[in-house]
């Protein structure tokens, strides 16, 4: 008996057609789909680190310095605690560690009052120029 190529592939491929169509194309396509559960708990997740950091930047700005602060240079407060809502997350996200770093600093004492309301200023001028190139 001699070796036949031919036969050989013709057999390999008839039994990898067969067990294409053996396997349920559900459970193929199952091992790529995100379960709604997994959506649902990604978007939750997302909108819990965005408020946060809604509330660290709102925060900051709410403090009485930063009011007087803003006031003297003339800059609208209400303006800037409504745009800060407009900024995209990453915008957000970096304007919220850059006041808690302020806040912290502040508290430890290594930051003066002159230089939080510098920083505050800042970040609300910050906020405007963001908010106005959009």
């Amino acid at each position: 008996m001699q070796f036949d190529l031919r036969q050989y592939l013709r057999v390999v491929i008839a039994l990898g057609l067969v067990a294409l169509f053996i396997v349920p194309t559900e459970a193929l396509a199952q091992s790529h789909v995100v379960s709604p559960a997994d959506l649902q708990q990604q978007a939750v997740a997302a909108s819990q680190v965005r408020q946060h950091n809604l509330d660290s930047v709102q925060r900051i700005l709410a403090t009485p310095a930063a009011e007087k602060a803003m006031k003297s240079a003339k800059i609208d407060v209400q303006q800037v605690r409504t745009a800060v809502s407009t900024l995209n997350d990453q915008e957000l996200a970096q304007l919220a560690a850059r006041a808690d770093k302020a806040q912290a600093d502040f508290s430890a004492g290594t930051l003066t009052e002159r230089d939080l309301i510098l920083i505050i200023l800042g970040i609300a001028i910050l906020v405007l120029i963001i908010v106005a190139v959009r």
